[in-house]
Parts: C-alpha cells; structure tokens; sequence
C-alpha cells in the first residue's frame, strides 16, 4: 500500500507539473492526424496503368519499392505530378521522386494560400494567416531544400532530409518533441530545439569528425506533438498515434545503412512506442534524450533489435523534475538514463536546458555524432 500510496502522489505531481489546470490543459488537446495522406481517394481510383495501385493506408514499403521499381521513369514522374500528396508521403517511393512530387504539393498549396491572403471577402485575421502559410511554403520551395514528407493537414507534417540520402554511408533521423509543426520547424528562437537545428548540428558535427564519409541526417516531424505543458504532453495519447508512421517512415527509408534515431523529449515518447518494430535494418541505435519515459521500465522491455542509449543533463534539464511514473494513463515511466533502466549512457558536458543537447561544442553532441558514424563504439558514460 506503501508504494501504491508514493505512486499515486507522483502522479498527482506528474499532472501539476505537465498539466497546469485542467481547463488549459482540455482546451490545448490536439487532433492526431493519421492514417493515409490526402488525395489518397483520388489515388485509388486512377486506373491508367490499367491495374490498382498500391493502396497507401495498407501496402507495406517493400511493395510501394517494388512497385515503382516496375515502372519507367515517365510513369513515375506522371504519377507524381497526378498525385503529388500521395507520392510524396508514400514509404518505399524512391527518395527523389518524393522530393519532385512534394516540391509540386507545396507549391500547389502555397498558390491556394496566396489566393486566400489575397481575397478580400475573408476576415483580417484569415487573411493574414494565410499570407504567413504562404511564406512558410514559400521558404520550403527555396532551391537546394529536400522536403522527403509534407502534409498540410492540421498544423503540418514535414521531414526534410541535409545530405545525399542516397549516396550517404552513415545515416540519422532525429525526432522532435512537444510544439513542433510547419510553423516551428524550422524557427530561428531556439535553434537547437528545432528538428531542423538538431538535425544541421548533427550533420555538421558528422562531418567534421568523418569529413570522407558521406552522410545525411532527416529531420522528421511527421506526427502531430502537444503542445504546451497540458494533457497531451502527459499521457501517450498523440505518440500511439505518432509510432506507427514512424515504424512505417523508417521502415520506406531503404538505407544502405541503418540510421541512428534520435528522440527528443514527447519525441522518446514515440520511439518508446515504435521501437518493438525497429530492428537492425530500420534503426542500429536509439537516443532517447530530455525523455520523460517511453513507457517501458527498461530497455530491454522496449524490444527493440537497435542498440538503447540515453542522456539528461541533471540539474540543468527542467525534464528532470517531472516523475517518472506511469499511473492511471499519466506520466511515462521509468528514467531512461537511471542505471536500472540498462540503456547506455551519453556524456552531456556542456548542454544547457531541456533544447541544448545538439548546441556545437556539447560532448552531447560529439557523442551523438559518435553514435551516428561508428554504431557509438568509442562512447563511454559521463
């Protein structure tokens, strides 16, 4: 009764930290958005190649390859431009061609935010909203950007991939956590809190440290985060939703090496949840990193065939104060970097807060790099 009275209590604490009151923390719930990409109708009923084509909601990734694997380079290019949603979030399509069919999705989209900034019969505030969405799409159009997944429903799924994915030896995805879509993908406040900050660090620590071996590093926001400090940010509600499309992204990845996955904070949340189904070919390492749990009471209950690895900056990383518990659909378990839990530790001298663990200089970040190039042989605690 003891320890199911210390549980309860931490709990309790668990919701006050993460939850504020309960108004605030109902009113920031967020809708996951899942299952197959928009346009999928449209997909399904072109009959051109005179057969079905893959079905995006139940085709696995080693049928959407060797699909287009069948077809010529113009069937392929005319099915992007037909159905640039669909081939563009389409796991297994090859890598390029999603590129070509999301550069077609934004632009189609920026065009119709553009009209809407435009029209005078809609509210102010409408119009405005538009004309940012306008510009966001417009800077995801900017030469030389390499958008691997875009979605525009809800407040917006991206994936952008730094380097050459195809030719790349040593590969990483990171996945972010709580607040991140369209709008804060990429922002300039918090750099190294973005998807697109932690993933341009690592690639360049990488290739500072292995300046001959090709890398690439995806940024993957690709499921819909919480945001603020409320319910969602507690429970695993919107990581239940997240761990399957990242199962399915990494499984479509068709790298010659398999990456390192790096999970920040709500993001360990979802890769806790995905990792039964990462093995050795979708994912040699996972960094869990800022985590509040991943809702397994240690690593080797994850089931994971990738190797588990673990970081907090005690002291400086507000994660720390949040209890490690899991208790009547609150809070998400055991401490990831505690000794009991078994995953492998990561030094984190120098990281400053919850965002810093990708910072240039962190031995955070010189581990993590370690990690990505050489399956973190030479990384030891500290």
């Amino acid at each position: 009764m003891g320890r199911f009275k210390r549980s309860l209590i931490a709990a309790a604490l668990t919701a006050t930290v993460v939850a504020g009151t309960a108004g605030w923390a109902v009113a920031d719930e967020q809708t996951a958005v899942t299952g197959p990409p928009a346009g999928t109708a449209a997909w399904r009923a072109d009959h051109s190649l005179g057969r079905e084509l893959p079905d995006p909601a139940t085709a696995g990734p080693r049928d959407v390859a060797a699909f287009f694997a069948g077809l010529g380079e113009t069937r392929r290019h005319e099915l992007a431009a037909r159905h640039p949603l669909v081939v563009g979030n389409l796991d297994g399509a090859p890598v390029p061609l999603r590129y070509e069919a999301n550069a077609r999705a934004i632009a189609a989209e920026r065009a119709t935010a553009r009209a809407r900034a435009a029209d005078p019969d809609l509210p102010r505030g409408e119009r405005e909203r538009a004309r940012d969405r306008a510009d966001r799409y417009a800077r995801l159009l900017t030469p030389g950007r390499q958008i691997l997944a875009f979605d525009p429903r809800g407040r917006g799924q991206l994936a952008e991939v730094y380097g050459d994915w195809e030719a790349a030896r040593r590969t990483a995805v990171v996945v972010p956590g709580s607040d991140i879509d369209l709008a804060s993908f990429d922002r300039t406040k918090d750099r190294y809190g973005t998807p697109a900050g932690m993933a341009g660090a690592l690639r360049a620590e990488m290739t500072r440290q292995a300046p001959g071996t090709p890398n690439a590093v995806i940024a993957w926001a690709g499921y819909t985060t919480p945001v603020g400090l409320g319910l969602d940010a507690a429970t695993g509600r919107l990581a239940a939703a997240g761990a399957p499309r990242l199962e399915r992204f990494l499984a479509g990845l068709g790298a010659s090496q398999a990456p390192a996955v790096f999970c920040h904070s709500y993001g360990s949340v979802v890769c806790g949840l995905a990792a039964h189904a990462l093995d050795a070919n979708t994912a040699g390492d996972l960094v869990l990193l800022g985590s509040p749990g991943v809702r397994a009471d240690t690593a080797a209950a994850l089931h994971t065939g990738a190797r588990v690895w673990a970081v907090r900056r005690n002291g400086a990383d507000w994660i720390g104060k949040v209890p490690n518990v899991e208790l009547f659909g609150l809070g998400h378990g055991a401490d990831p970097t505690a000794a009991a839990f078994g995953a492998r530790p990561v030094p984190s001298a120098g990281a400053h807060g919850h965002t810093g663990y990708f910072a240039p200089g962190t031995e955070s970040l010189r581990s993590f790099a370690e990690i990505a190039l050489r399956g973190g042989g030479a990384v030891v605690g500290g």
